[in-house]
C-alpha cells in the first residue's frame, strides 16, 4: 500500500525546506523531563530520525556523547547549523533507519521522538534494532502520538496504523523493563508543525542487565 512516506527522503526534504525549524529549536518536553532522571553526563546516546537536531543538540548540551541520523539532507544541514549555533558537537549522519549501521550493545540511551513515519512492518524492525543497540542497563525514550491525535489534528501522521497504543508499545519493546508508560493529552508548542492540544504516549524502558 502506498503511503505519504513511501518516498521518505523526498517527502522530508520538501517538508524541511524552509528557513524555520518546523519543530522548533527546543527539545521535546517529555525527553527533557526523562533525560534529567535517566541519562547522565558522559552517556552515549543515539537520536533516531533526528530531523533538524533540536533533541540531539540539547542532549549534547547536557554533556552526553550524541550520534544522530536522519534521511533528509536538508534537515541534517539545519541540525549541523543548530549545533554550531549552540557550540556543541554531535556526530550527525545521513541515513535512514534501514541504512543506519546498528551496532549491538552500543548506547546508554536511544531516543525516538515522533518517529511515526514507520508503517507496522518497518516499526517492528526499527524497534527491534533500537532495543538491540542498547547496552544492558541502557534506556529507550520514546514519544509519539496516539490514535486520538486524529481528532486533534495538531501534528503527526494522518494514518491510523502509524500511531501508538500502550499494547502496541509493550509488544514492540519485548523484554525491556518499563519504567514509565503513559498516555495523556497536553498542549504542545514545538514549532509550527507540533502546536496545539495533542494526544501523546511517552515511554521509558530499560534493557535488563
Amino acid at each position: 500500500m502506498t503511503t505519504a512516506f513511501s518516498d521518505g527522503a523526498d517527502f522530508w526534504n520538501k517538508r524541511f525546506d524552509t528557513p524555520d525549524y518546523i519543530f522548533g529549536k527546543s527539545p521535546n518536553a517529555y525527553l527533557e523531563a526523562q533525560t534529567q532522571q535517566y541519562v547522565k553526563k558522559g552517556d552515549s546516546v543515539l537520536c533516531v530520525a533526528d530531523g533538524e537536531g533540536r533533541n540531539s543538540v540539547w542532549l549534547a548540551k547536557q554533556g552526553t556523547q550524541v550520534d544522530a541520523f536522519d534521511l533528509s539532507e536538508i534537515a541534517l544541514c539545519k541540525a549541523i547549523a543548530l549545533a554550531k549555533e549552540e557550540g556543541v558537537q554531535v556526530q550527525f549522519s545521513l541515513a535512514s533507519s534501514d541504512t543506519w549501521h546498528w551496532q549491538p550493545n552500543r548506547y546508554d540511551a536511544v531516543v525516538a521522538i515522533f518517529i511515526q513515519f514507520a508503517d507496522p512492518v518497518m516499526r517492528t524492525r526499527l524497534f527491534a534494532q533500537m532495543v538491540s543497540t542498547l547496552k544492558p542497563g541502557g534506556v529507550l525514550i520514546v514519544q509519539g502520538y496516539t490514535p486520538k491525535q486524529l481528532v486533534f489534528k495538531t501534528g503527526g501522521p494522518s494514518i491510523l496504523g502509524h500511531l501508538y497504543t500502550e499494547d502496541m508499545i509493550r509488544d514492540l519493546i519485548g523484554d525491556l523493563e518499563i519504567i514509565d508508560l503513559c498516555v495523556y493529552e497536553k498542549m504542545l508548542s514545538e514549532g509550527p508543525k507540533h502546536t496545539g492540544m495533542s494526544a501523546l504516549l511517552g515511554l521509558v524502558a530499560r534493557k535488563l542487565l
